[in-house]
Formats: C-alpha cells, structure tokens, sequence
C-alpha cells in the first residue's frame, strides 16, 4: 500500500513540473512618472526611455532714456521649446528641441549620444559647441535674461561629431570635435563651404570629491580652429541691439581662431562665473586685400542667494517651494555683473567694420533680481546700462544704452 502514495507523488512531479517551466513570468508595465523634470516612461530597467519636457520665456524689453528711439520697447516669447529626448537600448540617448519663439521655428537641437560610459561618449547632429562656459549653461539656469559679451563671441549651435566626457568622477571634463563651423555667436544647420572648425574644451574641478568649501570650483579652456569663407558676423549689445557691423563687401576669408579661458565657483549661497573669450578671423576687403578682424569679450558675474537656499551652476532650486499658506515663498537671488566687448584697433583702422554703425568698445554694468517660486516658475528683472566707445557720425560716443528686463520662465 505504500507504493501507491509514492507513485501518486512521482507522477504529479512529472506532470506539474513541465507545466510550470511552460508558465510566462508575468510581465511588467513600463514605468509612467510625471514631476518636476517633465513626464517619463520607461522600461523597467531603464534600457528604453521617453521624455518629454520644455520651457518657455515671456519676456518685457524696456529701454528707459532712449531718446533716439534705438531700442523698441515690447513684451516678447523669447523662447518656446518643447524638448523630446530619451534612451534606446540602453546605449543611445537622443534629444529633439525645437524653437517657437518670436514668432518663428528653428531646429536648436537634434542629436544623437552613443553613451558607453561617462567616460567615452560620441554625439552626432547639432547642437551647443563646447566653448562657452555661459552657452553651455542652459537658458534656464542663466543668472541674467541676456546673457553676457563672451557668448556673442563664441559659436553657438553647430553640427558636427564630437568625442566628449567625465574623467576621475567628474574631475575632468573633455570635449573635442569637428564641426562645420558656425560664425561668433551664431547656429548653422547645413554648409556653405568645404572650411571645418576643430573644436575642443577641457575642464578641471580639483576639489570634487573633497569636503572643501571650494569643491564646486572649476576652471577651463576651450577654443576653435579652421578655414572658413563668407559672412562676417555682426554682434549685439546686452539689449540686444546691434552695435557692430562689417563693412561693405568685407567678408571672411581664411583661418579663424577663437580662445576662451573660464572659471566657475559655487559654495553655500554664493555663485561667480568668470570668463573670456576672444575671436581673430582672417577678412577679405571689398578690394580684395586682407585683413585681421578682431574681437574679444570678458564678464564677471557673481550671485548670492537671500533665502537659504545653495546656488549652483544649474540655477537655484528653491528648498521650500512657494506655499503663502505655509509661509513659504521660494527661493531669492541677487545678482550683480560686469562685462565687456572690444573690436582690436587695427581692425578699426583696416576699416573693416562700418564706422557709422559699429562701437570699437563697450562697457556694461548689471544688477538683477531672481524669484524661483519653484522648481518650475521662476521670475527675472534685471537692469544693464552699457556705455560705448565711438559708433556714432563723426566719430562720435553712441549714447548710452539703458535696458531694463523681466522674465517669466516655466520650465519642466
């Protein structure tokens, strides 16, 4: 009678096992998250991810004792861009950014980034060049409305490749790469000539990964090189109104070089950035000699937080968010900055830039008020008021300029 028991058991092994091995293990839904960084989904480990998120600036341009009406006093969407980026298979990151504002649509970012490691990483499309250390900083996180002279000097998106990383922790920040070669201050999306700028910045933050109030200090260099033929660029004031021209028929013709040293300093509640840049490109005249067509910028830029909370590269993120029920009202920032612009003498005199309509320098001082109200909604006012060197008839000072800005940003 005990073998009947025993071969119950040996044949319900037999039969359930296979069953079991047959079974699927259930699957598991991608996980959905909506927040302050914009709404995720993504698979569970994480090897396949969407984002979507954007911001939007609403701007108010007012310049105060502009008695020649230089300036037009207006409200503007300075920036409208949603942001479609993510993962796939695990490697692959992509970002979409497309640009609504002033009432018209540019691609100011479209690139793919084979992330092996924080190491080695590749990215290939358009995007930020890796030269300004206040253009690489994102419009969300910049302490003025506007951002300073050495950003007119630097490229701003370009299309290229580019080998980039973090070494030792994030020590070290490494950037080189080909591009097609986007004027000063400028975006490119095609080509016009077979000239290709060489490009490359590297970053050292010492004190990283000590405890030192100095850990979040950084400094740098970057810069371009390469031949390129065309236009020579223009260059805009903090109010965002032109202020340098080139002369008739002088162009670009030759090799264009540009350098710019940075440093960066953010402990507690005090934030500093501090950086130049310069520009020296090779120009064609209207009668076909050439010339060296000269500029360089510079700004120093300190901020110190009034509430308690810690400034950063990123931008303040308030500690407690606006809640007047709870006492609460975000975070405060104060915000001073000096910087500077100059076109080289012998540009001047090469006559490459239009006298009537060109300063040979400029100066601005700054101060402005920051409110993030949370992580989200921030509001800006600031005031710039410039002073210039020649640029009007007869050699005359152009008057001074006079800007006052506000800002209503979202972003998520």
């Amino acid at each position: 009678m005990k073998t009947l028991p025993l071969a119950l058991a040996a044949l319900a092994a037999v039969v359930v096992t296979p069953a079991r091995a047959q079974e699927k293990p259930p699957e598991k839904k991608p996980a959905a998250s909506a927040g302050a960084d914009g709404f995720v989904i993504q698979s569970e480990n994480g090897d396949y991810r969407l984002q979507v998120r954007g911001y939007t600036h609403f701007d108010g341009r007012f310049y105060p004792g502009d008695d020649a009406a230089v300036g037009t006093d207006a409200f503007l969407l300075r920036r409208v861009r949603p942001i479609v980026q993510g993962v796939v298979a695990k490697y692959f990151e992509f970002n979409i950014t497309p640009d609504f504002g002033g009432g018209t649509t540019v691609l100011q970012d479209a690139f793919l980034n084979f992330k092996y490691s924080p190491k080695l990483q590749v990215r290939l499309g358009k995007y930020k060049s890796p030269v300004g250390l206040e253009r690489l900083q994102s419009a969300t996180a910049i302490t003025f409305v506007e951002r300073a002279y050495p950003t007119s000097i630097v490229p701003n998106r370009d299309v290229g490749a580019l080998l980039h990383g973090e070494l030792a922790g994030g020590v070290l920040t490494y950037a080189a790469g080909v591009f097609n070669g986007a004027p000063d201050g400028g975006s490119v999306d095609t080509d016009t000539n077979d000239g290709k700028d060489l490009e490359g910045r590297l970053f050292l933050s010492p004190l990283k990964k000590g405890k030192s109030v100095l850990k979040n200090l950084g400094f740098g260099i970057s810069g371009t090189t390469g031949k390129q033929v065309g236009s020579l660029a223009s260059y805009r004031s903090g109010g965002q109104l032109t202020i340098v021209t080139p002369a008739t028929g002088v162009t670009a013709d030759g090799t264009r070089t540009r350098f710019s040293p940075q440093l960066s300093l953010y402990t507690g509640r005090l934030g500093l950035l501090a950086e130049y840049a310069s520009s020296d490109s090779r120009a064609k005249k209207a009668d076909g000699t050439h010339a060296q067509f000269q500029v360089s910028g510079w700004q120093v830029t300190a901020s110190l937080a009034l509430t308690r909370d810690k400034a950063s590269y990123a931008g303040v993120k308030p500690a407690k968010a606006f809640d007047p029920g709870q006492g609460q009202w975000g975070a405060l920032e104060l915000a001073a900055r000096v910087n500077g612009f100059k076109v080289d003498e012998e540009s001047v005199a090469a006559k490459l830039v239009d006298p009537a309509k060109s300063v040979s320098e400029a100066f601005a001082w700054g101060v402005g008020l920051n409110w993030s109200l949370n992580r989200n909604v921030k509001q800006v006012a600031d005031y710039e008021r410039t002073t210039f060197t020649a640029g009007a008839a007869a050699g005359a000072d152009r008057p001074a300029e006079n800007a006052f800005f506000i800002r209503t940003q979202i972003s998520f």
